[in-house]
């Protein structure tokens, strides 16, 4: 019975092994991938953010749907 059991062991730990090695390539991928965003996001000028009420032209266009 052991010769059975064997192989499917073996099967077993080739399978996480293709996966792990699979895992480590996706992650390696990722971090590469927002290394490169992170240097282009830094070049570029941010704009100052106002704060409080705006009124743009979808508030406008509400006002008037509404009849304010």
């Amino acid at each position: 019975m052991k010769n059975k059991i064997q192989p499917k062991n073996q099967e077993r730990r080739a399978f996480i092994k293709k996966t792990t090695l699979a895992g480590a390539a996706v992650a390696a991928t990722t971090v590469a991938s927002t290394g490169a965003i992170a240097q282009v996001s830094g070049e570029t000028t941010e704009k100052p953010v106002q704060k409080g009420y705006q009124l743009t032209s979808h508030v406008l266009d509400y006002y008037k749907s509404a009849g304010i």
